[in-house]
C-alpha cells in the first residue's frame, strides 16, 4: 500500500502548481467560485420551489445536491492539482484530457444548451417562457442526457467530479431537476452552463 504525503507535502505541491501558473490558477479559481456560487443559488430556490408545492422529499434531496456539489468539485480540482504537482504536465499529456473527442462534443452538447436557453431567455411573457419551455424540454433534455455520458467519460480520471455527474443526472433523469431549473431561473442556469463551458 503506498504511503500517504504528509500534508506539508500536499501544500507544497499546491503552491508550487499556483506559482507556477498564476495567471491560469486564478482564472480557474474565480471559475471554480462562480460556477459554486450560481449553482447554489440556483439550487436552493429549485429546493424551495419543491417546497412549496409539497415535494419535502424532492426538496431534500435538491439541498444534498448541492452540499455534494460542492464537495466534489472542491475533491476534483484538488485531485487535478494534485495529479498536475506529483506528476507533472506528463499526467495531463499521457492521459490525453485534451485528445478527448468526448471533451470536444461536450463542449459542442454546452454550446447547444446554450443556443436553447438564449432563446428561453430572450422571451419577455413567463407565459412565453413556460410555453417555450414545453414545446423545447426533450429536446433540452436529450442534450443533457447526452452531455452527462459524454463527461462521464471525459471525468475517468476523477471519482469526485464523476460522483457529482452521476449524482445530478440522476435528478435530472428521474426527478425532473433540469425542469424546475428552468421555471426557477434560466438565466441562472445559462450562467453555470458558460461557466463550466470556460473551464472545460
Amino acid at each position: 500500500m503506498a504511503k500517504m504525503r504528509p500534508p506539508f507535502a500536499t501544500l507544497l505541491i499546491l503552491i508550487l502548481v499556483i506559482s507556477s501558473a498564476p495567471q491560469r490558477s486564478q482564472s480557474s479559481f474565480n471559475q471554480y467560485s462562480t460556477l459554486l456560487s450560481l449553482s447554489d443559488s440556483l439550487l436552493r430556490r429549485v429546493a424551495n420551489l419543491r417546497a412549496e408545492r409539497g415535494d419535502i422529499s424532492g426538496s431534500n434531496r435538491v439541498k444534498l445536491i448541492s452540499q455534494k456539489l460542492e464537495r466534489g468539485l472542491e475533491l476534483g480540482f484538488f485531485e487535478l492539482a494534485w495529479s498536475v504537482g506529483s506528476l507533472g504536465w506528463d499526467y495531463m499529456r499521457n492521459h490525453e484530457w485534451r485528445e478527448q473527442p468526448e471533451l470536444y462534443d461536450a463542449v459542442s452538447d454546452l454550446n447547444e444548451l446554450m443556443g436553447c436557453l438564449s432563446e428561453l431567455v430572450r422571451v419577455d411573457s413567463e407565459m412565453g417562457r413556460a410555453t417555450g419551455i414545453h414545446q423545447n424540454y426533450g429536446n433540452i433534455l436529450g442534450v443533457s442526457k447526452r452531455l452527462f455520458a459524454r463527461l462521464l467519460k471525459v471525468f475517468t480520471q476523477s471519482e469526485a467530479l464523476r460522483e457529482v455527474v452521476e449524482t445530478v443526472e440522476i435528478e435530472v433523469v428521474e426527478g425532473g431537476l433540469l425542469r424546475d431549473c428552468l421555471e426557477v431561473g434560466s438565466n441562472d442556469l445559462k450562467g453555470v452552463i458558460q461557466v463550466f463551458k470556460d473551464f472545460l
